[in-house]
C-alpha cells in the first residue's frame, strides 16, 4: 500500500501501519490523506477485481471499505496493536468504475470501542457503496 501525507504520531502510525496489511497491498490501496480521525483511500481496478459485468468485485468494495475504516481510527490510536473490525454493514449502491475513491470517518471515538463510517465513489464521483461500522482498538497486555 502507497501512502501520501502525514502529521501527527497517530498519522504516522497509521501510515506506518499500513505496510502490514499485505492483502490491502496485494489490491494496490493507496492511502492519498490522513489526518484525526479521516481517512482517504483509493485503488485502480485490474481485471482479476471485477465481476462478471466487468465492475469492481463486491468483495473488493468490502475490503476498501474496511481498510478505510480502520485507517481512520488507527490515526487516534497510536499506542494501539491495531484495530479490529467488531461489526461492518454495507449498502451497495452503484457500479464501481476505476478509480475506486473511499473516504472514511470516526464517528463516535472511544479508548476501545470506535464507530465510524465510509463510503466509496467511482471514477465519476457516484457513490458505489457506504457502509458503517463498530471497530476494537487492541492494547498489549499489561
Amino acid at each position: 500500500m502507497t501512502t501520501a501525507n502525514a502529521s501527527n504520531a497517530g498519522v504516522d502510525y497509521a501510515r506506518d501501519y499500513a505496510t502490514r496489511v499485505p492483502f490491502a497491498e496485494h489490491l494496490g490501496f493507496r492511502i492519498d490523506h490522513l489526518e484525526d480521525g479521516l481517512a482517504r483511500l483509493s485503488c485502480e481496478l485490474r481485471p482479476e477485481m471485477t465481476n462478471s459485468w466487468g465492475m469492481a468485485h463486491g468483495g473488493v468494495i468490502a475490503t476498501l471499505l474496511d481498510v478505510t475504516l480502520c485507517m481512520a481510527a488507527r490515526t487516534q490510536h497510536p499506542g494501539s496493536k491495531g484495530i479490529m473490525t467488531i461489526d461492518m454493514s454495507i449498502s451497495f449502491i452503484g457500479p464501481g468504475t476505476s478509480p475506486l475513491r473511499a473516504e472514511g470517518r470516526v464517528m463516535k471515538p472511544g479508548k476501545n470501542t470506535i464507530f465510524a463510517e465510509a463510503e466509496v465513489r467511482n471514477g465519476e464521483g457516484a457513490l458505489v457503496a457506504k457502509a458503517i461500522g463498530t471497530l476494537r482498538a487492541r492494547y498489549p497486555e499489561k
